[in-house]
């Protein structure tokens, strides 16, 4: 069994994890720290997992583990880092953006890999420290990324909706019902922190990100669009033999829809071409493949386990 620990237990994607760590047939959950639930059941912080677990919530961490995933905010993992003395012989999986880009992937003695299975799965299994994608950043590289390969990227104008999760647990004046309920919004146009790393894992001159605040609770739904001269038939090979490998990735040669992925750690893709227009549209669940389904995944092939385990996960599409 691999021992497991996880800091920041409260949020979304501690949640999240708990749910799938807590069926994974190789795993036992040593403890699930927060700051501010500690001493409490897990489940009266998640509900969904009443029955499911008697966790309870602790103040501290320990060290008799194989693992620790980090679902803390941005900034803090390095803030949990250089409070705590975490083995080497420790793996670490961490859900921030502390770590993602190269200039910060090195902390100490540990140096952490950029956790996109289907980019880095060879470098990811040798790994101890995983730095695991962004939600925005999964989903639009792994609609990029087959066209990153041949070098057929330029300007690329992406649009993308992310469900109110998106945004985290905590309350803000555009996450809670009355603002959401039939309403959408666009934000950090051009500018969205998940740029930097997409510029890094991809050849592209130029991406130009827009990103929307959705009417719906979870999954990223986006479109890239750019000129290419190949056709609809070359581009659906060029992306199908990409992804032969990949278990979550599909490309898909009628229209997706968000349904198709909510609640699964899949990556659907489907391309549309008018004359010399390509259209990429990809979709993920942004709690899952987009954070703690990746993290699972990058984990079980750390310890060499089939990348699908614990992550067998039906869409809830009715």
């Amino acid at each position: 069994m691999i021992k497991v620990g996880v800091v920041g237990g409260a949020g979304y994607t501690g949640g999240e994890l708990i749910r799938l760590l807590i069926h994974h047939p190789q795993v036992q959950v040593l403890f699930v720290q927060s700051n501010s639930n500690a001493g409490n059941p897990v489940y009266s912080v998640h509900k969904d997992l009443y029955g499911e677990t008697n966790l309870l919530f602790s103040a501290t961490i320990d060290v008799e583990v194989d693992i620790i995933f980090l679902c803390v905010g941005h900034g803090d993992a390095v803030q949990f880092l250089n409070n705590n003395t975490i083995p080497d012989s420790i793996k670490i999986i961490d859900l921030s953006q502390d770590f993602r880009l190269q200039p910060k992937s090195v902390f100490g003695t540990r140096s952490f890999v950029y956790g996109l299975p289907e980019l880095n799965k060879d470098k990811i299994s040798v790994a101890s420290n995983i730095a695991n994608p962004g939600c925005f950043a999964t989903a639009i590289q792994l609609g990029l990324l087959p066209l990153s390969k041949v070098g057929l990227l330029s300007n690329v104008y992406t649009t993308g909706i992310t469900g109110s999760t998106g945004a985290g647990q905590s309350l803000n004046a555009t996450s809670h019902f009355s603002w959401r309920a039939n309403n959408i919004q666009a934000y950090k146009t051009l500018n969205h922190q998940h740029i930097a790393e997409i510029s890094e894992s991809i050849n592209a001159q130029g991406i130009h990100f827009v990103p929307w605040r959705g009417d719906f609770t979870r999954g990223i739904y986006v479109s890239s669009t750019l000129d290419s001269t190949l056709t609809q038939e070359a581009l659906y090979d060029l992306y199908q033999n990409f992804y032969n490998d990949a278990v979550f990735t599909h490309v898909s040669d009628t229209m997706i829809d968000l349904k198709q992925v909510v609640n699964t750690n899949k990556c659907l893709i489907h391309i549309e071409k008018v004359g010399n227009k390509v259209v990429i549209h990809s979709c993920i669940d942004n709690l899952l493949k987009g954070a703690s389904g990746q993290a699972l995944q990058n984990m079980n092939i750390m310890f060499g386990i089939p990348e699908k385990t614990g992550l067998q996960l039906k869409t809830n599409y009715f």
